[in-house]
Formats: structure tokens, sequence, C-alpha cells
């Protein structure tokens, strides 16, 4: 009985990619095993984008760009500019599932004759962006670990560099995970699942019934929804408010991260963009419904914006518990399903890296391309991911300046390789690829893809503007310098790189039948 041959189909940079095939680069001893699921990866994209944990992390600094209704407004407005981004993500991940993401699709929608340099820029901004939103990861777990040892030692004046000890070591304990538990990873990641729904659902029921059991009450409709307050020094509410879309951005705009981990699960023109969809929609309902809770439980701004706490998100659990248990186990709440985002956050930087180094993008691209023979993970690209949020977090120490600017940069830079992989496939008329199962048919796709371009430039510009005016060097923004800086960077290294080898991806398919054959599932004999 004769049966399929195996078939790898190789694609040209600029051609088209088959839409039934995942993109495999390395040769077979360098793939990455299948250990996920559809419900893992699932969990990997709701555990990663952890909306409501990364926005209550970042509250303080979100209400200043217009107190609760600014918050609750702006979220609203950037989740449905992010709807269309990830679609925009999701029809190209359906076509062409590669780990290497923007990367690899920059590299095929810009074509033949700009698609290295599209998509050399891509991966490495996309890149720096996860390194960037690890780090502000860990600072938020660090910040949290500090605050609930504060809560129950009333006269513990936090230092910064307690936030950077808890830092180092949160980041070392995700990053050895990553590195040495790698066929753990979808169990881990389903924990942090379980632990992220349960959470938020406890701190809203803890939130929405105290307050009328403390006696502290409730906040007004009015300080909900309609008190406007933002004295950044800037004379248009309408910028401000534009501006202060980016602790949104900050909390969902991660819709590539389960595109990195397509060679590791099964139809991955499938099942990615069903996790994009699923971790869009489990952010944006958690968020809402955490937000306005939570703001009801305010009893007084003042305190929360005061700036005495290191977690500000923790005054907002006192007043609403009364009592420093219940701080605690709210604190705890956020505390473990950030740690899963973190370790996600480390599943991501270091299979881009690894994508980018297999290709002969990076330096010492040998070493880093490598897939160990034992942990079967990309592990030393890994090493290299925790060794840079370590130098980070050495900036960092506490600052909330720094922490700023990190939550900017990576807004900033994962943008800058959406746009580099979307824009071209629009200005290509969606012609360089082959559609996948999940494809936005006839004018839906070009209007798409339209609007994603026009926000992501718009904002890209908006992002990089001071937070406060008059401009000191506490309030300045520095996202604007280091996406600069490490784009110069990126330049100097095409220059280098771009002549001397680098070839951008090869898209090698290999079917689901191939890889039933391969592993002998069933029963047989490969020919």
């Amino acid at each position: 009985m004769e049966h399929d041959r195996k078939q790898h189909n190789n694609t040209e940079l600029g051609e088209v990619a088959s839409s039934d095939k995942i993109a495999e680069i390395a040769p077979p001893n360098q793939r990455l095993d299948r250990n996920f699921s559809l419900l893992s990866i699932c969990s990997v994209g709701i555990v990663t984008g952890s909306t409501w944990p990364a926005l209550g992390g970042s509250i303080a600094v979100a209400i200043y760009n217009g107190g609760p209704p600014g918050v609750i407004y702006e979220f609203i407005t950037v989740s449905i500019f992010y709807w269309i981004v990830a679609a925009c993500l999701a029809e190209l991940a359906s076509a062409i599932p590669s780990s290497g993401g923007v990367y690899h699709w920059a590299s095929i929608t810009a074509g033949k004759k700009y698609g290295r340099v599209c998509g050399f820029f891509a991966g490495f901004w996309n890149f720096f962006a996860w390194i960037f939103g690890a780090a502000s990861m860990s600072a938020i777990v660090g910040n949290c670990a500090v605050q609930m040892y504060a809560v129950y030692h009333p006269d513990f004046v936090p230092e910064p560099w307690h936030v950077l000890v808890s830092y180092l070591i949160i980041t070392w304990c995700a990053c050895f995970l990553v590195m040495f538990a790698n066929k753990a990873l979808p169990a881990v990641n389903n924990i942090g699942l379980f632990f992220l729904l349960v959470g938020v659902l406890i701190t809203i029921l803890v939130c929405a019934i105290m307050p009328s059991k403390t006696g502290s009450g409730y906040a007004t409709n009015d300080f909900v929804w309609k008190s406007w307050s933002a004295d950044l020094g800037y004379s248009s509410n309408g910028f401000i408010f534009l501006m202060g879309m980016l602790n949104g951005a900050f909390s969902v705009g991660t819709p590539d991260c389960v595109s990195h981990i397509a060679e590791e699960i099964p139809r991955p023109e499938v099942n990615v963009p069903k996790a994009i969809a699923a971790q869009m929609a489990t952010g944006f309902v958690t968020v809402m419904c955490y937000i306005i809770t939570i703001f009801y439980a305010i009893s007084n701004l003042d305190e929360v914006l005061a700036g005495t706490a290191s977690f500000p998100v923790a005054v907002i659990y006192q007043q609403a518990t009364g009592s420093a248990a219940g701080t605690v186990g709210l604190l705890f709440l956020i505390l473990v399903p950030s740690i899963g985002t973190l370790i996600g956050d480390y599943i991501t930087a270091g299979r881009v890296l690894w994508t980018l180094a297999r290709d002969d993008a990076t330096p010492f691209s040998g070493w880093l391309g490598q897939v160990h023979p034992y942990w079967r993970n990309p592990f030393n690209a890994t090493l290299v991911c925790g060794f840079t949020c370590t130098i980070l977090g050495c900036i960092y120490v506490g600052s909330t300046t720094a922490f700023n600017a990190f939550v900017g940069s990576f807004v900033v830079l994962s943008t800058l390789s959406y746009v580099t992989a979307i824009g071209p496939h629009l200005l290509s008329r969606r012609s360089n690829i082959i559609p996948g199962p999940f494809w936005m048919k006839g004018a839906l796709g070009y209007v798409m893809n339209a609007i994603a371009c026009t926000y992501m430039i718009v904002f890209i510009v908006i992002f990089c503007f001071p937070y406060a005016l008059p401009v000191a060097a506490g309030n300045m923004n520095y996202s604007c310098l280091i996406a600069g800086g490490l784009s110069i960077f990126i330049a100097a290294w095409w220059l280098w790189k771009g002549r001397r080898g680098y070839e951008g991806p090869k898209a090698i398919g290999i079917t689901e039948t191939e890889y039933v054959l391969e592993k002998g599932e069933l029963g047989i004999e490969k020919v």
C-alpha cells in the first residue's frame, strides 16, 4: 500500500508560504518537541498576557492619566484597536506558522527586495520588546513581594535595593524554570491559568463585598465613570487621553506571544489564531470587571497616589478589606499569575532570539541557535535573556521613571515589529502569502490592515511624548531614546551582518501527516 511521501516545500523569501505547513528552518535534530495542546497554548497566551495583574501592577501610573474614568475608557479604546491588530497578526500566523512570528512574517510579506531587511528589524524589535516586557513584569512582581512584607511591618520603609533583590530572585527562578523544565511548561501554564481566573474572581468578590462590611463604603458613580482628573501640564485632555492608552497597551498588547510556540503544537495554522482570540477576549473581560470593582472600592484616592507604597494597588486592597491579612491575600493573587506571566515572557523572548540565531542573524549564532540535546529547548538563548534582564534590573533599582521607560519601550518596540509585518502585507496588496484557514477576505482584510497600521504609526509617536510638563529628568519619557538607540544598533548590525551571510528565514514546511509519520504514530514505516 502506498502512502504519502514527505514533501518539503522550500519557499524563498518573498514567495508564498503554504498555509498547512509549519515554518521549519533547522534540521530535524534542531526542531523543538511538540509539548503543547490547544488548551496549553491558550493558557500561554492568557497567562503571558496576564492583563488584569499587569494593569493592577501599574494602576497608579494609569490613574494619573484621567483618574478612574480615564483608565476605563482608555482601556476600552486601546482594546478595540488591539483586537484589530490581533486579527491581522492571526491571519499571518495562520498562513505562516513559525516560532519566528513577526520576524518570519515581515520577511515574507515585504517580498524578495525588502524582505530581508524588514524581517531583520522586525525580529530584533520584537526580541527587545519581550526583554523589556520581562523586565517590567519582574519589577511588578518584585514590588508586589516587597509590599506584601511591608503590609505586616508598618515601620518597614522599602528601599530600592529591596525591590532589586526581589527582582533578581524572581527573574532567575522564572528563567531557570523555562530552561530546566521544558516538558512541564504546558502544565505550569495551565496552573497559571487557573490562578489567573480564580484570582480575578476572588479579588472581584472581596472588593465588591468587603467595603460594605468594613464601613469604608463605596466610591460614587461620578468618581468611577465621570470624574476626570489629570494634572500633567498638557492643555488638551484629549491628548492626555491618547497618551493614557499606553497603560492599556502594556496590558493588552501581546497578541503575538503564542505565535512563538507555533512549532511546538499540532495544527498551528488553526490553533494559534484560536489562542490569540482566547487571549484577547479573556483579557478584556477580566480587566473590565477587575478595574471597575477596585475603583468602587477606593475610599481615598490621594492615599493611593501618595507614593508611600511600593505597590499602590495594595493601598486599594487595604481600603477595601480593612485588614493586613486580606491585603496580603489579594496581593498573593496578583503575585502568582504575574510569575506565570514572567515565565511566558521568557518562553517567548528565548524563542524569538533562538529563531533569529538559527538564521545567523545574531552574534554567536551557532551557540545561540542550538536546541539543547537533553532539555530540548533554546537553552542558551533563554540564558542570555536572563542575563539581559539582570542588567536591566540593575538599571531599574526601584525607579518609577525606569519602570515607565521599560513599559513604554515594550509597547513602542512591539508595535514597531507588528507594523513592519502588517504594513508590507497591505502595501503588497496582500499577495505575498497563500491564505491560511483564518483569512479576512475581500475588502475586510484591507480595511483591517489599514486601521491597524494607521493606529500603530500614530501611537508610536504619541507614546514617545513626555509623561508630564514641564519636562525634567524624573518625568522624561525615555522609551523614545531606548527605541531609537536600539534601532540605530540594529541598523549598524544590519550593515555588518546583512552583507555577511544573512539570508533570512526559509519556509521549509512539515505537514501534520509528516509529523505523525516521524513519530511513528500510524505504525507506518517512513519512506
